[in-house]
């Protein structure tokens, strides 16, 4: 993912969730994904997908049992 690429992903998620907290973070050493994060607090990653020359992206995000408590 280029600097573009991430700053639409922004964009898009700040709009979808409502939230202009939220950053996407280039991951070191990998281009092919980016962190999540609400403020300071990392939420999950974005990855890109390739598949059928259609790009198009799933997000990952890991809920812990505490987390819930």
């Amino acid at each position: 993912m280029d600097a573009l690429e991430i700053r639409k992903l922004e964009g898009y998620l700040r709009r979808l969730f409502g939230n202009a907290r939220l950053r996407v973070v280039p991951r070191p050493k990998k281009d092919d994904s980016a962190e999540v994060y609400i403020g300071e607090e990392f939420i999950g990653v974005l990855f890109v997908d390739d598949e059928d020359d259609e790009r198009s992206y799933n997000f990952q995000m890991a809920i812990l049992g505490s987390d819930l408590e």
